[in-house]
């Protein structure tokens, strides 16, 4: 059974929409989100002077996924003013620290690593590292400990808006949707994150002379990213792929406008629009 969880969000300013800190009450970890607009307020924060890891987070009009960039610090607000400065592409920063200031460097070395390790195994945001950082030699007991606190970074970082380590399973048979049309077929699962689409589905080759700037800047990204690679007669997802949209995914598909909501197909024949949206 799953058990639930609580958790505690406070706006210090009082704006939904400003500087975020979570928290499981019971666990001593806390992620606080930081947009880039309220950097001048976060210096004046003193959870941000602690040692702690990092990670930046922004997006682009070419790159198909949002970019994440992880680093660890000692204090997390100089190194944040420092990237301020250096890198263009982030919008947001979430800091994970200890409310105990239990971290060490070496603490947030291995939890930096092992965030590199698995936000590229999950693969759900563009790497901006250049390189994965060792792995530094603790006690057996000492990494049982920070596995933990991890899985509570996970899941306020997930909170948070940010599902950067989420991996992405395919679901039961009777629950996989499927899209197809002349030398297309894509397999997907309607998520709280979109509609995704699975890794191997297969796209029309050509857009249709009616597909329209959106359907074909849409599927130019995707190449140009290479998460769509030409395969003889279609295009091939080479990785899972989460669109905002059911529709946006059968566009993508089908190479042509389309209601995804029709288009993708239970294993029973049922639409998507009849299971979830139809009383």
């Amino acid at each position: 059974m799953t058990l639930g969880k609580t958790i505690q969000i406070y706006l210090p300013d009082g704006n939904p929409r400003g500087l975020k800190i979570a928290e499981i009450t019971s666990r001593t970890i806390q992620a606080i989100l930081i947009p880039r607009s309220y950097l001048d307020f976060a210096y004046s924060r003193e959870e941000l002077d602690n040692v702690g890891i990092y990670y930046l987070i922004g997006s682009t009009d070419t790159e198909s996924k949002q970019q994440l960039y992880v680093g660890e610090a000692e204090p997390v607000i100089e190194r944040l003013k420092d990237h301020n400065k250096n890198k263009d592409f982030w919008s947001f920063a979430i800091a994970i620290i200890s409310k105990t200031q239990f971290f060490t460097k070496t603490h947030i070395k291995y939890l930096e690593s092992l965030s590199i390790s698995q936000a590229k195994k999950v693969d759900r945001f563009q790497l901006e590292n250049k390189s994965l950082p060792s792995l530094p030699h603790i006690l057996e007991s000492m990494e049982s400990d920070l596995l933990g606190n991890f899985d509570t970074v996970k899941l306020l970082v997930s909170t948070l808006g940010y599902p950067i380590f989420d991996e992405i399973k395919k679901p039961k048979r009777e629950d996989i949707l499927i899209c197809k049309g002349k030398d297309a077929y894509a397999e997907g699962e309607y998520t709280e994150d979109g509609l995704i689409v699975f890794k191997g589905s297969k796209c029309n080759l050509k857009e249709s002379n009616t597909a329209g700037s959106w359907v074909i800047g849409m599927r130019k990204k995707l190449i140009d990213s290479g998460i769509l690679t030409l395969n003889g007669n279609v295009y091939k997802f080479e990785s899972d792929h989460i669109f905002n949209s059911p529709s946006a995914a059968a566009a993508t598909v089908l190479a042509r406008r389309a209601n995804g909501w029709i288009e993708w197909k239970y294993k029973n024949g049922k639409t998507l629009d009849e299971v979830k949206r139809k009383d």
